[in-house]
């Protein structure tokens, strides 16, 4: 029997051979080995077939092999210091008394989703125009997530699509302005995402690529000073008004904002991170009527992971194809995969948004503020 050289190797290769393992059958074809002597091609055939069979290449016996095990221990068994911080934290949550408008206690249901199998999977990319492989499940998912998002804010899908894609409210507000504004266009707002600027220094990213000027409230009476906003407008004319804020209690003047934005020809935004579980519930006014573009943080009032989503207009504003700029903007533009376990569990809270439950809970969240107010 003669050694196996490279060449009648590749001889064997290109000769058609039929191997049959148990239920799997292998096919190798190619054309005619000429010049190979055959009791080569038999050594050859018969080290080929064993690899085939046993999995290992040719030769495997001349190498050292060393055996190793993986256990997947629970959190508990593999980090103990990590466990005990956990164990900390969520007695801290327990004890305590929230009064954080940016933080809210989720369920053990998004919890589950948030902490399941979905982090594994990289899927950049919209439902069905996905370049990865092995992403029908997340494609299922996903487009489950936008029916979801639609219906608990009481939307029409031919009229409004939404993107269910950013990892927060501050990413999802940069997408926006990424996918409707050139840098250094103008927006006016009253957030730290709104853009924030001192005399001395640009406090905000947002206001290093875009100019940025806040809207202000009548001290004498607490509420937005709109006539102020108004002739600050027309001034600066800016080509993004938004609304929102962390910290007002009390409903915007959503036709007063649309009259303003038209004037000038502005989009016209609202960013209902803080309220958008009292905006579900139908506790607050629907700026769904007013606005062009809405995004939201989803652990906030509600009740989700931590997440965003970006809602738009279907139809062309002032001659931009919201959908495709914010998808755009979203990815490639901003982001690379979507986090896919925070998207599972966002679905699980959309679904729980819809419910008399949760309508019970708004309720109660907006008696327990006039209570505090009291």
């Amino acid at each position: 029997m003669q050694a196996c050289s490279g060449t009648s190797m590749m001889g064997s290769l290109q000769q058609p051979i039929r191997i049959k393992v148990d239920r799997l059958t292998f096919h190798l074809k190619g054309s005619s080995y000429s010049g190979i002597k055959l009791n080569s091609v038999k050594s050859c055939r018969a080290q080929l077939e064993s690899s085939l069979v046993t999995g290992r290449p040719p030769f495997w016996d001349t190498v050292p092999v060393i055996e190793t095990a993986f256990v997947d221990h629970g959190l508990n068994e593999a980090d103990p210091d990590v466990q005990a911080v956990i164990n900390k934290e969520k007695e801290r949550q327990f004890k305590s008394l929230e009064l954080i408008a940016s933080e809210n206690f989720t369920s053990r249901a998004v919890m589950e989703a948030v902490g399941s199998c979905l982090t594994n999977k990289y899927s950049e990319g919209l439902p069905g125009k996905r370049y990865y492989g092995g992403n029908e499940y997340i494609d299922e998912l996903e487009t489950l997530n936008q029916k979801r998002a639609l219906a608990a804010f009481h939307l029409d899908e031919n009229k409004w699509g939404v993107n269910v894609q950013p990892l927060s409210g501050f990413p999802a507000n940069f997408e926006v302005y990424t996918a409707i504004l050139n840098p250094h266009d103008r927006i006016m707002g009253r957030h730290l995402s709104h853009g924030f600027m001192t005399t001395k220094r640009r406090v905000s990213g947002i206001s290093i690529y875009f100019e940025s000027m806040p809207y202000r409230l009548d001290e004498s009476t607490g509420l937005i000073d709109y006539d102020m906003l108004e002739k600050t407008a027309t001034l600066f004319r800016p080509k993004l008004i938004i609304a929102g804020a962390s910290a007002y209690p009390r409903d915007f003047d959503y036709p007063r904002m649309r009259k303003i934005a038209d004037v000038g020809g502005a989009f016209l935004m609202m960013d209902m991170a803080h309220i958008s579980g009292l905006v579900a519930a139908s506790k607050v006014a629907d700026p769904f009527e007013y606005c062009d573009i809405m995004t939201t943080s989803t652990h906030k009032s509600l009740r989700g992971p931590r997440g965003g989503m970006i809602f738009f207009k279907k139809e062309p504003v002032l001659g931009v194809d919201l959908e495709s700029s914010v998808n755009n903007a979203v990815f490639p533009g901003l982001q690379g995969g979507p986090h896919n376990h925070t998207n599972g569990a966002l679905a699980v809270c959309l679904k729980h948004a819809q419910s008399p439950e949760f309508k019970a809970y708004q309720n109660q969240v907006v008696s327990n503020c006039r209570a505090l107010a009291r």
